[in-house]
């Protein structure tokens, strides 16, 4: 399957695709002409980064998961605490207490923008 195909076959662009490459994510054969060619894993692997990216999570985060992209993500993380995903768990922890910190400091600043209005909104 070639770019353009696997690109809407997972909801993406197929210059997203690319900087997955780029980013280290996903490592696409070649064929001899040069185009990718994505495998049945590589869209499995696509899937798994869109949804933790849809998550909340970093490239960076994700390289975090390289090991468990290939297969089906778990519905819930930590189902195995101290098994082979403890790093992965952990920079799960560490995204929601990032993501807590900024509603926190986004609340406050519409909190404040709002009183500064004479009406005050809903």
């Amino acid at each position: 399957m070639h770019i353009t195909e696997a690109a809407h076959a997972v909801g993406a662009s197929p210059r997203a695709l690319r900087w997955y490459e780029q980013q280290g994510l996903l490592d696409v054969a070649r064929a001899r002409s040069g185009y990718r060619e994505y495998s049945p894993a590589d869209l499995t692997r696509l899937r798994n980064i869109r949804t933790l990216l849809d998550l909340g999570f970093t490239v960076e985060d994700i390289a975090t998961f390289s090991a468990f992209l290939d297969d089906d993500l778990p519905e819930r993380f930590g189902a195995d605490p101290g098994g082979p995903c403890e790093a992965a768990l952990a920079r799960t922890r560490d995204r929601l207490a990032t993501l807590d910190r900024r509603i926190a400091e986004l609340t406050g600043f519409r909190d404040r923008l709002a009183a500064s209005l004479a009406t005050p909104i809903g």
